[in-house]
């Protein structure tokens, strides 16, 4: 996974007003409400929200195309937290396979905690 192009396809798909923060599989914590350590703030909500346990919330995913980048988001069941799945990482593009391929990226984010991008949008 490109990490600049992943940066880059976050910030077209959120835009200039949303703070978030990128993990290293690819998994975008949105912060609606931004503290004051963006990065420990998404760590934190992605320690809790991010690992797979299947048969449960944890395990849930749906896939959304996305229309202003090449790719899907895959959505667990924290409803900001997504991880980019780029066309290029699969062979197969139905919905099953991005999906469980992009819940696996979560789970890794999950576990591993890799902040790679924090993108402060707060007032100041």
């Amino acid at each position: 996974m490109n990490q600049t192009a992943t940066i880059e396809t976050w910030r077209r798909l959120l835009g200039p007003a949303k703070s978030w923060v990128l993990f290293a599989h690819g998994t975008c914590v949105i912060l609606m409400e931004p503290a004051e350590d963006l990065a420990e703030q998404a760590t934190s909500l992605l320690r809790e929200y991010g690992p797979v346990r299947a048969g449960t919330p944890a395990g849930d995913f749906n896939t959304v195309d996305l229309d202003d980048a090449p790719g899907w988001a895959v959505t667990g069941h924290h409803p900001d937290i997504l991880t980019y799945v780029d066309p290029g990482e699969l062979e197969n593009h139905d919905d099953l396979t991005v999906g469980l391929f992009g819940r696996s990226k979560r789970g890794q984010d999950g576990h591993d905690l890799t902040v790679i991008h924090v993108e402060d949008k707060r007032a100041f």
